[in-house]
């Protein structure tokens, strides 16, 4: 898919959602007040997250600019003056020393101001320098929890050093010692160590590192981390469909965009191992994608969702301004409009012109991505959530055009996507929070997980060890399942994709999801959950059942997503081998 979009469609994209901000200003333009659900922290501090997310894009939109047709610099100089002066109670904003999301918030700041220098901060008066300055400082002493955070804080301190303002270098080190510890291996971080695997390692983990040395100094650690920033650069741009969706996983979807902001990072940073007219491809393909869907409403404002308002998908963190999380994904104006990532004639992506597989070892996760309907697959290896099974990191697969759906488990006759559960002698359906990847190569993964069952009091029983293999040829996953260890249960269900019946607007129409058991005594059949997900409503989940399971013995069957009907594969139970329909051959 070509997008056809240039430089200038993406600065028309930034100034038209900045300029849609406006009415919703307070008279200080310190804060945007914006409707819809307030978050956990407040509507005042959902007002400064408001501001301080589009200011960010304020800073990447001006950072190589040679003119400001809207005066972004002069509406959101006046906002940093308001919100961080003396004279109005009303419109100042909340401390860093006591509101842990205002420390959020600073780090856009910081990356806002260092950007803006020349437009906004070397303009300032110095009594609003001295003013800015002390309200960032709330940073120094200021507590932030073992995750990403720390970045949002070692971000601010360099902003702070640059401008001889108080700073804790000693803090700043030993975060990035921590931070360091977050790293896997191919350019993918935990979001705090031992944590999941999502887009943080996007979000944050690599944009903030390298925006840290970019407003530091530090040549050798933007070394380090431009190595780090490339490999990630060559395996995420892979989990994006032909029609520019992103693998739908992980938590705070709904800054949707934000998704790109580290590939644009590499071209930034000279860590872009893609050819620019594929990177730009795969950057604007992204951001169009949401825009073509109705991301901004009627007042163009960036709702909470995936493609149009979707509710379900906040968090308690989420509030109407937390969406503008997407300004990352506008992190490419930084680069100016002679740079060969603007330039170079637009290339395609891979799945443009053909299937591919492969691993990303460090997540545990098999990509395969099909030319013939765009649709990216992740067979997932990999996951670590104590408190229960999440539907965002803890299923069997992912893909561009689904989402899970939004339970833990399955109950009664009714399955959830995307798992291998075991059924109790209570009727209870086995989760598994923490899933541990044993091997992976490029088309086959295995791993075991200790098959839990929730209480109904609380807590939960471990039951048996279940070790699982994927193979996986194009659209067709063969997931195979053996229990180990610790008894088993009185059956157990493979799932597959959950489609919805009435898709909604922007979701694609003409799914096929499908399960096919390749050994003996299983049976299928389909459940149905009247609840919706960003992409529409009535999931459907086709399911294989084997009744009375066996410990030792291998239970195989084929999953499949699509836009035909699926083509399946022969498994020889004895010889424990897989034959594709071209004739190829896998062991299991």
């Amino acid at each position: 898919m070509n997008t056809g979009w240039k430089r200038a469609d993406l600065v028309e994209l930034a100034d038209r959602a900045l300029l849609a901000l406006r009415p919703w200003a307070s008279p200080g333009h310190a804060r945007f007040d914006l409707p819809g659900p307030a978050g956990q922290s407040g509507p005042v501090v959902d007002g400064l997250e408001a501001f301080a997310r589009s200011f960010l894009a304020v800073g990447f939109r001006l950072s190589g600019a040679e003119s400001d047709p809207h005066d972004h610099a002069g509406w959101y100089a006046r906002g940093l003056i308001a919100g961080t002066g003396q004279t109005d109670r009303a419109e100042r904003w909340p401390s860093l020393v006591d509101t842990p999301q205002a420390r959020v918030e600073a780090a856009a700041i910081a990356i806002g101001l260092h950007e803006t220098r020349r437009w906004i901060w070397d303009a300032l008066p110095s009594s609003a320098q001295e003013r800015i300055v002390d309200w960032l400082a709330g940073s120094v002493g200021a507590w932030y929890p073992e995750s990403n955070w720390q970045w949002f804080h070692n971000v601010t301190q360099a902003f702070l050093r640059s401008v001889d303002g108080p700073h804790d270098q000693a803090k700043v080190d030993e975060y990035l010692e921590y931070l360091d510890s977050c790293y896997l291996d191919e350019g993918w971080y935990t979001d705090g160590r031992d944590g999941n695997v999502d887009w943080y390692a996007g979000f944050v983990m690599q944009l903030f590192s390298l925006w840290y040395c970019r407003m530091s100094g530090d040549q050798d650690r933007q070394v380090q981390y431009a190595a780090r920033l490339k490999a990630y650069v060559a395996g995420a741009a892979e989990l994006f469909g032909a029609d520019g969706a992103p693998l739908y996983q992980g938590r705070s979807l709904i800054y949707r965009h934000a998704v790109v902001g580290a590939l644009w990072a590499g071209a930034i940073f000279d860590a872009n191992p893609l050819p620019p007219g594929r990177l730009r491809r795969t950057c604007l393909g992204a951001i169009k994608y949401f825009v073509d869907r109705d991301a901004y409403d009627d007042d163009r404002l960036l709702s909470q969702g995936w493609h149009g308002r979707f509710d379900p998908m906040r968090q308690s963190y989420s509030g109407p301004g937390s969406p503008y999380w997407s300004s990352l994904g506008l992190a490419g104006l930084v680069l100016p409009e002679s740079h060969p990532v603007w330039t170079a004639p637009e290339e395609p992506a891979p799945i443009d012109v053909g299937d591919y597989t492969h691993a990303i070892r460090p997540t545990g996760w098999i990509v395969s991505g099909t030319a013939s309907d765009g649709i990216v697959r992740v067979s997932n290896h990999r996951a670590h959530t104590p408190e229960g099974e999440n539907p965002l990191y803890s299923r069997f697969a992912y893909s561009t055009a689904t989402a899970p759906v939004p339970l833990p488990s399955g109950e009664a006759d009714r399955a959830v996507d995307n798992q291998v559960a075991l059924i109790d002698t209570h009727g209870r359906w086995s989760q598994r929070p923490t899933i541990t990847l044993q091997t992976i190569t490029t088309h086959r993964a295995q791993s075991r997980h200790v098959a839990t069952f929730a209480r109904p009091g609380g807590g939960f029983d471990a039951g048996p060890t279940l070790k699982c293999v994927s193979v996986v040829r194009g659209a067709v996953e063969v997931r195979a399942v053996r229990i180990e260890a610790g008894g088993s249960g009185k059956a157990l269900v493979v799932s597959g994709y959950a489609v919805p019946r009435k898709p909604s607007a922007g979701a694609r129409a003409d799914l096929v999801s499908a399960v096919a058991g390749l050994t003996g005594g299983g049976w299928g059949g389909e459940s149905v959950h009247l609840l919706e997900t960003p992409f529409g409503g009535e999931l459907v989940v086709p399911w294989c059942r084997f009744d009375g399971p066996e410990v030792g013995r291998w239970y195989v069957v084929a999953v499949w997503l699509g836009e035909s009907a699926p083509v399946w594969p022969v498994f020889d139970g004895e010889l424990l081998r897989v034959t594709w329909a071209d004739g190829s051959v896998d062991q299991l």
